[in-house]
């Protein structure tokens, strides 16, 4: 067979195979630090939605897709004029809005017309606001070096807000302490995998191979047309850590009963990768089916995310039966020397009272279910996209002022076609001013009256109002994002824009954080269909049973409500994207620890073991094994949630972590009742369950 004509050259060529696989390090790396990182959010929603065509005509036909706010404090009108100019020639920024573009900044304020001070001053007076656009959308690298360019000009009486500015924020956060929790991690799962394993250098070998796959998939995702997401980027590494390590164990353990029986270390490994790649491949299929249920998302966050996490995982699988064996072999000597007593808690007595108490064990299970999916369901998420930030971060800091010196905590952007008559406008706008929560409207109208004539208004103020037959307005809210009270006024001003321009639009982050909850809680549904479905059916072909999946699933998903319930219980954030990818990830990752004590279970039953007596089997050799995976799982996302300080990543890793130690707990303490109880039921619905004749001492139980 052509696999083990394989095998053997990987074992028998180590250092050839170790310097190709380090030589395809070199263009992996450059791959990924040329690969894009998208730090908006807003960017995955799809196209069909009219906030973002309408996001697609503010950057197209207005160029202005990305704003800023800047709120200056205590500053003379020269100074300020002088800062203004100063930013109008950074590249990418494409206009710079003042007062000084319509009023003589000579003349005293306090005889400016009201409108003009309403948008542009204080509610004290002491500070004043510039509105900042940019040419490219609020993701690009030219908004994102304009942004940072910015920042170089001001002082510490400016502050810098907007989406743009919490994005740019969100990207040096980021890159920042990446580093820091990604090597946590390691250190945690190294301790994990040292008490763990019998040798204190073999977990410095597992760690480096799996880095090989980490950084091949990360190297791979050049064909991302958009690049990937820094959520994706944050939780990559650690969850292919923490979701192929398993993998790693199983050819461990394999080679080493191979060498009993060989006594060769070079055979010995080439049957062990001959014996295991296809186990180890289809053990992968639950966990890629999870993450590719992500991809039917449509917030293509998840296609970001999915095809990214099960490719990371087909890499580790390669990885693991190519480069992992190398490094054994080259090693081996190191490894074996170094060895100790492995440091993993017995389940016997755990095991023996569960399944003597196996029907009550069965009854608590049904009885959780209902209450805990009730629980998971009833979790508030968390849609602010600021929210996510630290409070000290300066574009938090400087929302902060927006809101409280001059009631915008949030801007919506409104385009209508230019044949809306100035009455009709003057009609709809008084209609946003009445609207509850909007502090102040500006559009054309807002800067003309008896004071000012539209004709002596700059170019620049007309080619934000106006442009390509379309009107654009913008209109603040005191109200916080993603909250009830504003998606209520959204829901209101966009009545009113349809009633004067049926073709109208309304945008801005407020919107489109409203369309994001409406998008992810009907994905929330479909991923979690979908991802139940296939491992549901893989579950079924692997077993050849009806009921089997059934048990299974059934108890990875009391698991994930569980989970759900924790945050409910401690109140802790829990970002929006977060059940999605737990409902996915915690389902395709941990189901192995319910298929690997259900395989053994029934290899017992075919050795000729009584119900009772297979099942002590089974879930004494799984046990070690479950609490061992769950370990490394559990320390590898946790050291990314004490370190990170984005709520995004620190929200998904908490779940995670959580996810491992609930399912490990799930699996030991109910399934071996769950199986010991439906036996009968699984023996009648599964073909090949019971290969061979019952015993009269199982009859009789």
């Amino acid at each position: 067979m052509i696999i083990n004509k394989i095998s053997r050259f990987i074992a028998g060529h180590p250092k050839i195979i170790l310097v190709f696989a380090s030589l395809l390090l070199i263009p992996a790396v450059i791959s990924y630090l040329s690969t894009f990182v998208n730090y908006d959010i807003m960017s995955y929603l799809p196209d069909s939605i009219e906030s973002v065509q309408a996001e697609e005509i503010l950057d197209k036909e207005f160029e202005s897709a990305a704003n800023a706010f800047l709120v200056v404090e205590n500053m003379k009108p020269k100074d300020i004029v002088a800062l203004k100019e100063k930013i109008a020639d950074v590249k990418g920024v494409s206009s710079v809005i003042w007062v000084d573009e319509i009023v003589d900044i000579s003349i005293p304020q306090s005889i400016y017309p009201e409108a003009i001070t309403d948008i542009f001053y204080s509610t004290d007076g002491d500070a004043t606001l510039i509105m900042i656009q940019f040419s490219q959308g609020s993701a690009t690298t030219s908004t994102m070096d304009a942004i940072k360019e910015i920042k170089g000009l001001l002082n510490k009486q400016c502050f810098l807000s907007g989406m743009s500015a919490i994005i740019e924020d969100t990207k040096e956060l980021t890159d920042s302490e990446a580093p820091k929790y990604i090597a946590v991690a390691i250190v945690l799962a190294l301790i994990a995998l040292s008490l763990t394993m019998d040798s204190w250098v073999l977990p410095l070998v597992l760690l480096v191979s799996l880095g090989y796959a980490i950084i091949y998939n990360m190297g791979t995702n050049f064909f991302m047309a958009n690049g990937i997401s820094y959520i994706t980027q944050s939780i990559a590494a650690i969850l292919q850590l923490g979701v192929t390590m398993d993998y790693s164990v199983f050819l461990m353990d394999r080679f080493n009963e191979e060498q009993k029986l060989t006594g060769d270390r070079t055979q010995a490994m080439a049957n062990a990768i001959s014996s295991t790649f296809v186990s180890l491949l289809g053990s992968s299929l639950t966990t890629v089916f999870g993450f590719l249920a992500l991809c039917f998302m449509s917030l293509t966050l998840g296609f970001d995310i999915g095809i990214v996490m099960a490719k990371g995982v087909l890499l580790g699988v390669i990885t693991v039966a190519v480069v992992l064996p190398s490094f054994m072999l080259l090693f081996y000597n190191p490894i074996y020397r170094f060895r100790h007593k492995r440091i993993i808690p017995t389940f016997d007595k755990l095991n023996e009272f569960i399944v003597c108490h196996s029907k009550t064990f069965a009854v608590i299970f049904l009885c959780l279910i209902i209450p805990a999916y009730a629980a998971k369901t009833a979790v508030p998420l968390d849609y602010n996209i600021s929210n996510a930030m630290p409070d000290q971060l300066d574009s938090v800091q400087a929302l902060k002022k927006l809101k409280g010196d001059f009631n915008m905590a949030m801007t919506h952007f409104v385009i209508i076609d230019n044949s809306v008559s100035s009455g009709k406008v003057s009609e709809m706008i008084a209609e946003f001013n009445e609207t509850e929560g909007v502090s102040n409207v500006i559009s054309l109208n807002s800067f003309v009256g008896p004071a000012i004539s539209e004709n002596i208004l700059p170019d620049i103020v007309k080619d934000i109002c106006f442009k390509n037959g379309r009107q654009l307005m913008m209109i603040n809210s005191v109200y916080n994002t993603a909250s009830d009270e504003a998606n209520e006024q959204i829901d209101k001003l966009t009545s009113i824009v349809k009633k004067y321009d049926k073709n109208g639009l309304i945008t801005g982050e407020g919107v489109m954080s409203k369309d994001l909850i409406t998008v992810t809680d009907r994905d929330f549904r479909i991923t979690s269909i979908i991802s139940i479905a296939a491992i549901f059916i893989l579950i079924a072909i692997c077993f050849k049973s009806f009921t089997v999946p059934v048990f299974l699933v059934s108890a990875i998903e009391l698991a994930i409500f569980l989970n759900m319930s924790v945050a409910l219980i401690t109140g802790a954030n829990v970002s929006f994207i977060a059940p999605t990818v737990i409902s996915c990830v915690q389902l395709g990752a941990t189901v192995d620890y319910a298929i690997l004590m259900t395989t053994r279970f029934r290899e017992e039953l075919h050795s000729g073991k009584s119900k009772k007596e297979a099942i002590l089997a089974a879930a004494n050799a799984s046990d070690k094994s479950i609490f061992q995976s769950s370990l490394v799982f559990f320390c590898a996302t946790f050291g990314v949630f004490v370190t990170c300080n984005i709520d995004i990543v620190k929200s998904i890793c908490s779940m995670l972590a959580r996810g491992a130690a609930v399912s490990g707990l799930v699996i030991t303490i109910f399934l071996p009742a769950l199986l010991t109880v439906f036996e009968g039921i699984i023996s009648k619905t599964s073909l090949g369950w019971r290969k061979i004749t019952k015993k009269k001492s199982e009859e009789s139980e």
